[in-house]
């Protein structure tokens, strides 16, 4: 049973890694999270996800990935690259190595700490083309860390098939639905709550706000 069990959350403070902090609490008798120092924009994320951690009373790890930095280059460790997204093409905000590198950290950690379950808030329903948030990988990489490690994990995509919409219908079935709304960090201008609405990252979590806020009036749910 999961509830006897222990897992680590890969937690940046966003609606998605909330979301699924609260489906771990939900699901495990006692999680930790830990999040990445990669040189992004805003180091408010890192605080942000700091303060969720300590206000739902949750370990948090901070581990310093800076070096991600150095190797590629994408607009959410340079300031001097714009936001774009060109048909045919992967989105500038993709990091190369990130889903994959951070898994792999989380997982030397969860060791550390006794923990075989990994829960990340990847998704292959609303994510930009980005190869690294595909099931196919998260199978491929479980596989080899355990194989690597001699250990048993378990890797948990709470959100791997659902779009934006039932990502916030989740968050409201877990009781989190205004907590993720006022207090994660989504935006890439470092906006937290609604954020700059202009950014890809905002204009795809309001309209899965607006698509479930329109299915849950109809529900006759406030």
């Amino acid at each position: 049973m999961l509830k006897n069990e222990k897992a680590v959350v890969v937690f940046s403070g966003g609606q998605d890694s909330t979301t699924c902090l609260f489906w771990a609490l939900k699901h495990f008798r006692e999680v930790e999270t830990v999040t990445f120092n990669y040189g992004q924009r805003h180091s408010l994320e890192i605080e942000c996800a700091r303060s969720i951690a300590e206000e739902l009373g949750v370990k948090w790890h901070l581990l310093d990935m800076s070096l991600l930095g150095q190797l590629t280059q994408n607009a959410l460790t340079r300031s001097d690259m714009a936001i774009e997204h060109h048909e045919g093409e992967l989105p500038t905000t993709f990091v190369d190595g990130r889903n994959h590198l951070f898994l792999s950290f989380a997982a030397v950690l969860a060791k550390g700490v006794g923990a075989r379950h990994l829960v990340t808030g990847v998704c292959e329903t609303d994510f930009s083309g980005y190869p690294d948030c595909r099931d196919s990988f998260v199978k491929s990489l479980n596989v080899t860390l355990n194989l690597a490690m001699d250990y048993q994990f378990v890797i948990h995509t709470p959100l791997m098939w659902i779009d934006k919409a039932d990502t916030w219908k989740l968050a409201d079935e877990l009781g989190a639905f205004d907590y993720v709304r006022g207090r994660t960090l989504t935006c890439y201008n470092g906006v937290i709550g609604s954020g700059c609405g202009a950014c890809p990252a905002c204009k795809l979590r309001q309209a899965g706000l607006d698509k479930y806020l329109a299915v849950r009036g109809k529900d006759g749910r406030q």
